[in-house]
């Protein structure tokens, strides 16, 4: 009985029935082999060979399935790029802050200048313009007290510092003159004696300063810029007032119609702006007269009452007066500053 012997796939070759040889398995073993090259070779982990008959027009597909979502992963990256909405948007609003501040700034200056050329109208409140002009004019005054106490304090400061280097060589005089010792020892007690009270006086001086510049560049400027920004919305609710007046005076048509009723609203805008910043001046005001005559009905006192006992030679007295404004003095043996160093 005859044994099959083993049989190779390579040597294998079939028949057919007409005795021509099947190119059928040839085509399967080439396909087969291709296979497996590109498995081993190329190291793809998904492949898969879709092969017709040997007459069908498709030719061979090779699939494999990483690369392709490596491929796919590149289509997606290598789209157009939209860029988002919001810087755009960020852009418009700009640019529309931009466009309205021209129209405004283009209208009050209009309104400005038709002002000072008096062809234009002015909102006037005369009362609230009379205590806006007292206030100015007091402020210069003031500005020019301040001032001048600065100078007397300066002064005052270099005389306290002569008589001490006065009464510091008649000290020393009085030791070295023995026919003179006691001429010499008076005039040194007075010096000293001044300059101690000149120090006093001037501690009480430099109050008086303090308060009176922290009136006028502080309390006062404080109002003054709000009054500031009363007097810039009056501008920009006349502007808009007159604009709407001449927008009225026109002709009524689909086309200015919006335009009426858009100025109309920026109108209403102001006037509320306006009435709001009248208010808050008047409030102002008021609370600044009556802060005004407190600080400076007691820095006046202390003044006036400085300057006599110190004057009179009433050293009791004028230690009483800084001690009733709670005033404190420098320590003994310091040089008491000016307002020009304390600066």
């Amino acid at each position: 009985m005859a044994q099959d012997s083993p049989r190779s796939e390579v040597a294998e070759i079939h028949v057919t029935s007409n005795g021509e040889v099947d190119n059928t398995s040839e085509h399967n073993f080439n396909l087969n082999d291709l296979k497996r090259s590109i498995s081993a070779g190329l190291g793809l982990s998904e492949t898969q060979m879709t092969s017709h008959g040997i007459d069908s027009t498709t030719e061979g597909i090779i699939e494999s399935g990483p690369f392709q979502a490596e491929q796919q992963r590149t289509q997606q990256t290598s789209g157009p790029v939209v860029l988002a909405e919001e810087p755009r948007s960020t852009a418009v609003e700009k640019f529309e802050l931009v466009r309205k501040w021209s129209l405004n700034t283009y209208k009050c200056t209009r309104q400005i200048l038709s002002e000072k050329l008096g062809r234009g109208s002015k909102t006037v409140d005369l009362e609230l313009e009379s205590q806006i002009e007292i206030l100015r004019d007091n402020k210069k005054k003031y500005e020019n007290v301040l001032k001048l106490a600065q100078t007397l304090s300066t002064q005052l400061f270099q005389m306290v510092q002569t008589q001490r280097q006065l009464g510091d060589a008649f000290a020393d005089l009085s030791l070295k003159s023995l026919e003179l010792h006691e001429e010499f020892g008076y005039n040194a007690d007075t010096q000293k004696l001044l300059a101690k009270n000149g120090e006093t006086l001037l501690g009480a001086m430099n109050f008086f300063i303090s308060g009176v510049n922290t009136l006028v560049n502080k309390t006062i400027e404080d109002t003054l810029i709000t009054v500031k920004q009363y007097e810039t919305s009056r501008i920009e609710y006349d502007a808009y007032r007159t604009d709407l007046e001449e927008l009225n005076m026109g002709p009524r048509d689909a086309i200015t119609l919006p335009k009426i009723e858009q100025s109309q609203q920026l109108f209403h805008s102001h006037k509320e702006k306006y009435d709001k910043m009248r208010n808050d001046v008047s409030v102002k005001l008021k609370f600044l007269e009556e802060n005004k005559v407190k600080v400076l009905h007691n820095q006046l006192v202390l003044f006036h009452n400085a300057i006599a006992a110190y004057f009179a030679g009433n050293q009791k007295q004028l230690e009483e007066t800084l001690k009733q404004f709670h005033v404190k003095l420098k320590t003994p043996g310091v040089d008491a500053p000016s307002w020009l160093e304390e600066q």
